[in-house]
């Protein structure tokens, strides 16, 4: 079962490289959904996963002055104290009962498909975000992006989705004058700590799989590597839609599960 493990790291990272998103809402419902992994151990492996993946992209947007580190801090303020009760919470709740499974399932499938619409309406979010630069929310824009680092740090916990396209969308309305390389810089940064504190979070619940998260990395590694390539050769308007449609599905299959 490891190389299918290994395999399917690497689709999901080549996804990833081509398309700038999809690794935890790929790979957590891959693994519920076709490997019949608990969605709290998919959860927890895939955390870290992410924590382990995005350090490398931190390192590399940070050494080309990608990365604008008041808006990681700001998104830090409110994530860590939010994933950090999250995981209290969780930890009340019996491990792998059929409640638990229930609600990190649903929030899962929300998740999947607020991911959906923030790649599907990425351009009309930043459109509407420059139209009203000037509104309430751009006016008090240091505690609405600890609000929304707040929002991320939960749904990210329960889910280990969110951090990457809900992230970007998030920024991309809050600063629309900021260069998209930034914004994605600011996000992947942001995505670090938070995944790694969820992650560790999850370790101390039992609900993370090492061996499953070293096969995983074992493909998704070359996977990101290879997509990264080939991203240039594929349109980003045929990409896009597909993986959008793709989390529609899965989305619905798992709130309806």
């Amino acid at each position: 079962m490891d190389w299918l493990y290994t395999l399917s790291g690497f689709a999901v990272g080549a996804i990833v490289g081509l398309t700038g998103v999809g690794g935890g809402s790929l790979m957590t419902p891959l693994l519920v959904l076709l490997f019949g992994i608990h969605p709290a151990t998919a959860v927890g492996t895939d955390l870290l996963y992410a924590a382990i993946t995005k350090s490398g992209g931190t390192v590399v947007h940070s050494r080309k002055g990608h990365v604008d580190w008041q808006i990681v801090r700001r998104l830090a303020i409110g994530s860590i104290p939010a994933t950090a009760i999250t995981i209290f919470v969780l930890s009340q709740l019996p491990k792998q009962s059929v409640a638990t499974t229930h609600v990190i399932s649903i929030s899962l499938g929300i998740a999947l498909l607020l991911t959906a619409c923030a790649i599907i309406f990425r351009q009309r979010i930043l459109g509407y975000a420059l139209a009203h630069d000037h509104s309430f929310v751009h006016r008090h824009i240091g505690p609405v992006t600890v609000a929304v680092g707040a929002i991320l740090g939960v749904l990210v916990s329960i889910s280990s989705v969110g951090a990457g396209a809900l992230g970007v969308a998030a920024l991309f309305f809050l600063y629309p004058h900021l260069p998209a390389v930034r914004v994605v810089g600011s996000d992947v940064a942001h995505a670090v700590p938070l995944t790694l504190l969820a992650g560790l979070g999850h370790w101390w619940l039992g609900s993370v799989d090492w061996s499953l998260l070293g096969a995983l990395l074992l493909g998704s590694l070359p996977g990101i590597w290879v997509g990264s390539h080939i991203s240039a050769k594929v349109p980003d308007r045929i990409l896009r839609p597909i993986l959008a449609g793709m989390l529609v599905l899965i989305g619905a299959k798992l709130i309806g599960s």
